[in-house]
């Protein structure tokens, strides 16, 4: 009986727990939808009219009525306030340059690539100069770099030429990049970042 009841308990308490969490989910997704038109079911609102002229404290139904005699809708933009506010606006509009503006912002966000270079710690100062034009032009485009050594058996007692070589890398490019994460061991790698210089 003792088992039975705190399996119950615990599945009750599961069920709580999974069923507020639906809920604020719910009010998060239904919040940030605009309730419009006959979806204002609230009894009082303060309506703000098409021109962001305050109306003051009116009933949905009032509300509902002004905003069908001027051909527009009535949107809910403050669900939260006491009492909630709502606006008379024309909705697809307002739906279009939301969208258009977010358009915009997307167009106008840079995005930052890393773009890596594999080096080994016994390379020739040919492939060097190689991968060194290679990150000037990534730099060049505001690309991150992310130099690599990677050691294979017995070459990670040669850390230290390492070092050095990502050193003389970072002297090469230091026109165009500078030291965004310094070298370090990362499992069997030795890892630096180079940054575009702005």
């Amino acid at each position: 009986m003792y088992c039975f009841v705190s399996v119950f308990y615990v599945d009750s308490l599961l069920s709580a727990f999974f069923l507020r969490k639906y809920c604020i989910l719910w009010e998060v997704l239904y919040i940030t939808e605009l309730m419009i038109n006959e979806q204002v079911r609230d009894k009082e609102v303060r309506l703000i009219d098409e021109n962001g002229a305050q109306l003051g404290i009116v009933s949905s139904r009032e509300a509902q009525k002004l905003a069908d005699e001027r051909k527009l809708d009535l949107v809910k933009i403050a669900p939260t306030a006491k009492p909630p506010v709502c606006r008379i606006m024309d909705y697809g509009k307002y739906k279009f340059d939301q969208t258009k503006k977010e358009k915009e912002a997307r167009k106008k966000q840079k995005t930052v690539d890393i773009k890596e270079l594999r080096l080994s710690p016994s390379i020739d100062t040919h492939d060097v100069q190689v991968k060194v034009k290679k990150a000037i032009e990534f730099l060049k485009n505001g690309d991150k770099v992310k130099i690599s050594i990677r050691f294979r058996g017995r070459e990670i007692g040669h850390s230290k030429s390492a070092m050095v070589i990502l050193e003389n890398f970072a002297k090469d490019v230091e026109e165009y990049g500078i030291i965004d994460k310094p070298a370090k061991m990362e499992a069997k790698s030795l890892v630096m970042f180079l940054a575009p210089k702005n």
